[in-house]
């Protein structure tokens, strides 16, 4: 998998990208992940790349001609299954979403920031757009490392246990159940008696119905969608 991930402040994504997970895929060559600084397809000396809203109001909006300059170029040199738009009005990201995408070859992200990006961006380049939560940031870089962790952790041998993101929240609609390891006892604090019977079935059956109650609890919106 390759991802291409367009910002006016690359410097906000070079630690996510050099540590963990993420490391360990571009290591392996699993994944290639770059990242682009949208002020290089600038034209103006200043290499700006934002502009007053026509609407008038507080803030800058991100211009057209750099964006756009910066996509062709990228998808004169390959094919690009999607090109994603970080934004908090989108569809929320969800567990589902980096399922999909982590089956796809190439993919182009874009970092919104200031007021927003010129419309025309959204209606004619970008075939993909997510929000990672009803909150405002300041820009899409922190959106888009989340979204580069979610889906290629997804990829298979980058974990060192595949089978482990296949339990992971919200694969199956629901939370986790609780986890516990050594000791089986601390401070008084003891680990559920199931857990240490060696009963694999009944084992199973207590975490599906310890599932089923935290969903319930912590998130029942999620049993709606079922």
């Amino acid at each position: 998998m390759r991802i291409d991930i367009l910002t006016v402040v690359p410097e906000l994504l070079e630690s996510p990208f050099n540590h963990s997970i993420l490391k360990r895929a571009r290591d392996k060559g699993l994944a290639e992940i770059f990242i682009h600084n949208i002020r290089d397809w600038a034209t103006d000396k200043h290499k700006r790349v934002d502009d007053y809203a026509f609407s008038k109001g507080a803030g800058m909006v991100m211009a057209i001609e750099p964006i756009d300059r910066a996509i062709s170029e990228l998808k004169s040199q390959r094919n690009y299954d999607e090109v994603i738009f970080l934004t908090p009005d989108a569809k929320r990201f969800e567990q589902r979403d980096a399922n999909i995408l982590s089956m796809k070859g190439n993919l182009i992200i874009l970092c919104g920031h200031y007021k927003g990006i010129d419309q025309r961006v959204r209606d004619h380049l970008i075939t993909l757009e997510y929000s990672i939560g009803d909150y405002v940031l300041t820009g899409g870089e922190l959106a888009a490392a989340i979204v580069a962790d979610a889906v290629v952790r997804l990829i298979p041998g980058v974990l060192s246990d595949e089978t482990s993101a296949l339990t992971d929240s919200f694969q199956d609609g629901l939370l986790t159940p609780p986890v516990y390891t050594r000791p089986a006892e601390y401070k008084g604090w003891k680990v559920p008696e199931i857990l240490l019977s060696g009963n694999d079935q009944m084992v199973e059956e207590w975490k599906m119905e310890q599932a089923i109650e935290r969903t319930k609890r912590i998130r029942p919106d999620l049993l709606d969608k079922f």
